[in-house]
């Protein structure tokens, strides 16, 4: 009898506990939007120092002198790593530029950053789990597997950067894509209104801010390449790249047709919005469709107990009381 008592408390000691966490969640979850700053603001003030950059060698090419659209890198210890260990060539640097542009990182000191990380992480991971397996499980584990564990460790931490800037990849491309269609009918609507493309941009871009801040950055951005870059198709072509979504790629393929043929833009793009909302709904049905397998384990693991306690509950508790 003593052990069922001791049961039962422990049960709603842990209770409590879960109870206590999940209040404490929830204040959080409610109270996290007044702690975080202007993103919006954050991020268009990149977008115009990107502007200044591009005004700024626009000015120095009309001038004569080549250049070359880099930021100037900083010297620090990162630039001395890359420099030495000619990290751009191992590491492949277009393609690690191309993905910290998907990730909404330009310029040419964070890809400085991304290569020494890449290069220190492995040596940092491996270390610590030699100096890890050496110390703590010293006595458990043998030097054949103190250089396995190590090895391991500097494997994991080869990829870890790259795992890191896919994730950001994906919430970036996330936050576009949910906005994506509100922007093309926005689009649509200042196309057909008579506007021209820069302004129709810059409106998609002054009103999508509240639901999408990367989105309203990329368009921003390529506002500026249209009014910098010689080549418009090249600026609109960014865009696509930028973003690395099928769907804006559609779009920028019929703006880059319109710009070179002088075909109609609003019935492009009342088609495009047309095909993005039939590619949305259908999304969500599939998404639908995947839930009823997906609440199978969580109701066997959470549902069904509670089930079982509120209807077996009472009859216990009577058979414990006859005892």
């Amino acid at each position: 009898m003593g052990g069922i008592i001791n049961s039962l408390l422990q049960m709603e000691t842990l209770i409590t506990l879960l109870i206590g966490l999940a209040a404490f969640g929830t204040v959080i979850t409610l109270t996290a939007p007044y702690f975080e700053g202007d993103r919006l603001k954050g991020r268009m003030k990149l977008v115009t120092e990107e502007k200044e950059r591009l005004r700024s060698v626009q000015r120095i090419q009309l001038a004569g002198t080549e250049t070359r659209l880099r930021d100037k890198p900083r010297t620090s210890i990162y630039t001395q790593v890359v420099e030495a260990l000619n990290l751009k060539k191992v590491f492949e640097a277009e393609t690690s530029r191309e993905k910290l542009r998907q990730a909404g990182y330009r310029s040419e000191k964070n890809l400085i950053t991304f290569l020494a990380i890449r290069a220190i992480v492995p040596v940092l991971l491996g270390i610590i789990a030699f100096v890890y397996s050496s110390t703590v499980f010293a006595d458990k584990v043998s030097p054949s597997m103190r250089v396995a564990v190590t090895l391991i460790g500097m494997v994991f931490g080869f990829y870890l950067p790259n795992i890191g800037l896919k994730n950001m990849i994906i919430k970036r491309q996330k936050s576009i894509k949910k906005a994506w269609s509100d922007a093309l009918d926005l689009l649509l609507i200042c196309v057909e209104s008579g506007m021209a493309l820069e302004p129709s941009l810059a409106r998609v871009a002054k009103e999508i801010g509240s639901q999408s801040v990367p989105l309203a950055e990329e368009l921003t951005l390529t506002i500026a390449e249209l009014s910098y870059l010689q080549d418009r198709r090249r600026a609109l072509d960014n865009l696509g790249k930028r973003v690395g979504l099928e769907t804006v790629r559609s779009v920028v393929t019929s703006l880059i047709q319109s710009e070179r043929y002088g075909t109609p833009l609003g019935t492009a793009l009342r088609v495009l919005a047309q095909e993005n909302r039939d590619a949305r709904m259908a999304d969500a049905e599939r998404k639908a469709a995947a839930l009823p397998p997906k609440l199978t384990v969580p109701m066997i693991l959470f549902f069904l107990p509670v089930i079982f306690v509120v209807i077996l509950g009472p009859s216990i508790i009577l058979v414990m009381g006859v005892r």
